[in-house]
């Protein structure tokens, strides 16, 4: 789904990602329009503008995850601004590229937004993590009732938390790209997480990302 409330933009963009070989199932130019159907039209992936007429970002975010829980969010603005960044991160965005792209960087941002990467503009992705940081307040001790992760999948939660990519991890650890998905899918269940940078605000609370 695209959301943008340009027109030539937001077609711009939906006959981009329909020549990439992507069903683009809907493009709106409202944030409430994108909220009322996404739960019907059930998309991956949601390309969504920061700045929207009626709605803001982070409200947009909040309601798209409300209807479409399993949906991933790649926010796709104008601003590179750290504090419309960190807003649309905490929202639960997955992740954040600013319009100044070239159109294979946003292809590839929506491929790796779909297979589940937390994907940045370049120098974005350090912002992001340092402020997950700085909002730490859980302590690193042991919480006796915490759900108990495997060890391969504190490796591989490990190295989500550092950035490396899905495709990485398995080359790193000698693993299929599918191990890995299922791995990081069990961590999420183990931990009642929604996403990726929810498993990274996570790992960087209990210092996994040292």
């Amino acid at each position: 789904m695209v959301v943008d409330d340009h027109p030539m933009w937001r077609e711009g963009v939906a006959r981009d990602l329909a020549e990439a070989g992507y069903e683009v199932v809907a493009a709106v130019g409202e944030g409430a329009q994108a909220v009322r159907i996404a739960g019907s039209v059930r998309p991956d992936v949601v390309v969504l503008d920061l700045q929207l007429p009626d709605r803001s970002g982070v409200e947009v975010i909040q309601g798209l995850l409300a209807s479409c829980p399993e949906v991933r969010i790649l926010m796709l603005s104008a601003s590179g601004e750290q504090q419309d960044v960190l807003d649309a991160v905490k929202a639960g965005a997955t992740g954040y590229l600013v319009k100044s792209a070239a159109r294979e960087e946003f292809l590839a941002a929506v491929r790796r937004t779909a297979e589940g990467d937390a994907v940045f503009t370049p120098g974005l992705a350090g912002l992001v993590l340092g402020e997950f940081r700085r909002l730490a307040t859980v302590t690193r001790a042991e919480d006796p009732d915490a759900p108990r992760l495997t060890e391969r999948e504190t490796e591989v939660l490990r190295l989500v938390a550092k950035g490396v990519t899905y495709k990485e991890i398995a080359e790193r650890l000698v693993l299929s790209h599918r191990t890995v998905q299922n791995h990081v899918q069990n961590t999420l269940n183990k931990l009642q997480l929604h996403s990726r940078v929810d498993l990274v605000r996570y790992a960087i609370e209990r210092g996994l990302d040292d």
